[in-house]
């Protein structure tokens, strides 16, 4: 089996770890990975907007050789993903069990959180490329002030750590950061789960819809390959992934606007919350739902309805590039 993936540290050892899966349930398997320069890696000073955003940057590419019969699946975070767009042919085979969700907070030396806090971050620069991140940052320390910052995860806390400036695609620059917000689950992926000066509660910022889970995606038809992901697919995962990208879908939601959602699972029932902000995080819509877990999608359109009744529709609006 040959799977696509990005070239990042992160990006590779989630492959790693499906092909250990795979091979460790399928013994007559062999797995290849097949590494992939992406349009959003080879472009580190850009808005990922222009390149469509993050399905268009990091996915777009590894699903055209999923397609083309080159590859029989490709890993994605299942984040970076666009939900509000079908992709014919493609379907989800498997999800891995669900990392930690949560986004965390990394600080140069010399910066502490109760700085933040105590200064509401004013006299602060915050990189960030995510604009749920940074609507919500704003939310916390209304006079940071939040600038674009792009690279890997280890590229990220490296340039935090030497007050590297970022370039713009301009040819400007900015910087240099004080702090970033990152997953969770993908420092701990890089090895630098140690960096975490805080970790936001889903109260304080809510995950992205799908933050956390690994996605393998493969060619519909493709009855053998969908067979073997079948063995690694946690049910846990991916109905979360359901109903937390259905509420992406019912939305219509963009890759510039700031929508969150995050499930739980408790036996059979699942409580799914999801919200929309504007991009100041000024506004906060936010709407929870409790369900049986085994309809997901119908419990993450009745929470993306209750959005739409709020409003969500004008904000998805305002935020979409003009």
């Amino acid at each position: 089996m040959r799977i696509g993936t990005r070239k990042s540290t992160m990006a590779l050892a989630q492959t790693e770890e499906i092909a250990r899966q795979l091979t460790a349930a399928a013994r007559d398997l062999n797995v290849e990975i097949v590494k992939f320069e992406t349009r959003g890696d080879q472009d580190q000073t850009g808005l990922l907007l222009p390149h469509g955003g993050k399905g268009g940057a990091f996915v777009a590419e590894i699903r055209e050789a999923v397609i083309a019969g080159k590859l029989h699946a490709a890993m994605h975070s299942l984040k970076d993903m666009p939900g509000n767009e079908d992709t014919p042919g493609l379907v989800i085979g498997a999800t891995l069990s669900r990392d930690p969700p949560t986004d965390a907070l990394v600080l140069r030396a010399g910066v502490t959180f109760d700085d933040l806090k105590r200064t509401k971050g004013k006299g602060f620069k915050l990189g960030t490329n995510a604009v749920r991140r940074a609507a919500y940052a704003r939310r916390l320390f209304p006079e940071i002030e939040v600038i674009h910052f792009r690279g890997a995860a280890d590229t990220r806390v490296r340039k935090l750590d030497n007050g590297e400036m970022q370039k713009l695609a301009d040819g400007g620059e900015v910087g240099p950061a004080d702090a970033l917000i990152m997953a969770r689950s993908g420092l701990e992926r890089v090895g630098l789960a140690g960096r975490i000066a805080h970790e936001f509660t889903a109260l304080e910022m809510l995950p992205a819809a799908g933050q956390g889970i690994v996605a393998v995606e493969c060619a519909a038809n493709d009855w053998r390959t969908r067979q073997h992901l079948a063995l690694i697919d946690d049910t846990a995962a991916h109905l979360s992934a359901d109903a937390e990208r259905e509420v992406l879908w019912v939305l219509n939601g963009h890759c510039n606007s700031p929508i969150a959602g995050f499930s739980t699972i408790n036996g059979r029932e699942m409580s799914l919350t999801a919200s929309v902000l504007d991009l100041e995080g000024d506004q906060l819509l936010e709407a929870t739902r409790t369900g049986p877990a085994d309809k997901p999608r119908e419990l993450g359109r009745a929470v993306a309805f209750d959005l739409l009744a709020q409003g969500a529709a004008a904000i998805i609006e305002r935020s979409r590039p003009v």
